[in-house]
């Protein structure tokens, strides 16, 4: 049987014991914490201050590069362009893309837009200078036809393609993925289209 002195001996042990475990528990505590407010600031801060691009950028974040798009002016007889900003792209047809899509969102600056609504790209394609760009069948069943809004989407679509991708010459209008006699009837779609400078007027000032 324990003596008095033995059972004292180990309450006290027991009670060290215990102390002890709350203290590497505490500290366990206190150490996922700090882990976790720092996890959680770390990333409020690239959240608002998101990486540019380069070495140390966030996975999936890109970066920005500046373009010009064309829309009609406020007449729609020309076209006036509109700096914008698209995810930098290295491959031609991803940077076409951009582009396209850049247009199909419409002006910020209030210019006239060249597409009608609904209208998404389905494909890029650049093949001897030549950019072949396929869009869904809204293009042709929103477009208000007339030779004037016809020669607008073309001419803002090449023109803002050729001006800011070098590998692109002319464009060819698809639908569907497949060669079109006209958008809506007035202007011949079957060839693929240069740049006309002609069409361009003066910018409006931008934000």
């Amino acid at each position: 049987m324990a003596s008095k002195k033995q059972l004292r001996t180990a309450t006290v042990k027991t009670r060290k014991q215990k102390k002890a475990m709350k203290k590497s528990v505490l500290a366990l505590m206190i150490t996922v914490l700090v882990g976790f407010l720092i996890f959680f600031f770390l990333t409020l801060f690239d959240y608002v201050y998101p990486p540019v691009g380069g070495q140390g950028a966030g996975a999936g974040k890109k970066e920005k590069t500046a373009v010009t798009v064309y829309f009609s002016d406020d007449n729609e007889r020309f076209l006036a362009p509109e700096k914008r900003y698209v995810p930098k792209e290295t491959i031609p047809t991803d940077a076409a893309r951009e582009v396209v899509k850049t247009l199909l969102d419409g002006s910020r600056t209030g210019l006239v837009n060249t597409f009608p609504e609904k209208v998404e790209v389905m494909s890029v394609r650049i093949d001897g200078g030549i950019a072949s760009v396929s869009f869904n069948r809204n293009l042709v069943k929103n477009h208000p036809g007339g030779s004037a809004a016809e020669m607008a989407t073309i001419y803002s679509l090449t023109n803002s393609l050729t001006e800011n991708i070098p590998e692109i010459k002319k464009v060819k209008i698809l639908v569907a993925g497949k060669e079109i006699d006209s958008i809506k009837g007035h202007i011949d779609t079957r060839q693929a289209f240069a740049p006309n400078r002609e069409l361009i007027v003066q910018a409006k000032v931008t934000p």
